[in-house]
């Protein structure tokens, strides 16, 4: 086992077709989370809390510079609000990968004083499939 940096990170999101795209080169930010739900269940007996883990769930947030161009991020997430499609999403680094189905919940746009153009993609767990890290294809 080697210590990892987050360089070389592989993006890939189904547009609403269901087609993967890499998306990499238009992602400036990102991030993931794998919770697990978790019930109290401490009796009145006890010193200290005690739970029980529930269900596992995924959540991601990429963020980027707006692409318009064919196949890249702006034709990947310009459906979502018009499309109720879960879509495959990719991590790849490192030899190491997480894939899941996704719910995008907003494609949000910031243009900043300084003239950027950015978006926003947040994604939740859309089919009850518990993520899991797993060796690159």
């Amino acid at each position: 086992m080697a210590k990892e940096n987050g360089l070389g990170l592989v993006v890939i999101v189904d547009d609403a077709a269901g087609t993967p795209r890499t998306i990499s080169n238009d992602i400036t930010n990102c991030s993931w989370a794998t919770p697990r739900g978790v019930q109290d269940v401490t009796g009145v007996d006890k010193s200290a809390m005690e739970r029980l883990l529930l269900h596992a769930d995924l959540t991601v947030d990429y963020a980027g510079v707006i692409n318009d161009a064919s196949n890249q991020s702006h034709d990947v997430f310009k459906t979502v609000p018009s499309t109720s499609v879960a879509r495959t999403n990719t991590l790849q680094i490192s030899g190491q990968e997480l894939e899941a189905e996704l719910l995008f919940t907003d494609y949000a746009f910031t243009r900043a004083t300084s003239g950027e153009l950015t978006f926003s993609a947040p994604g939740v767990l859309a089919d009850g499939t518990v993520p899991t890290w797993g060796l690159a294809a």
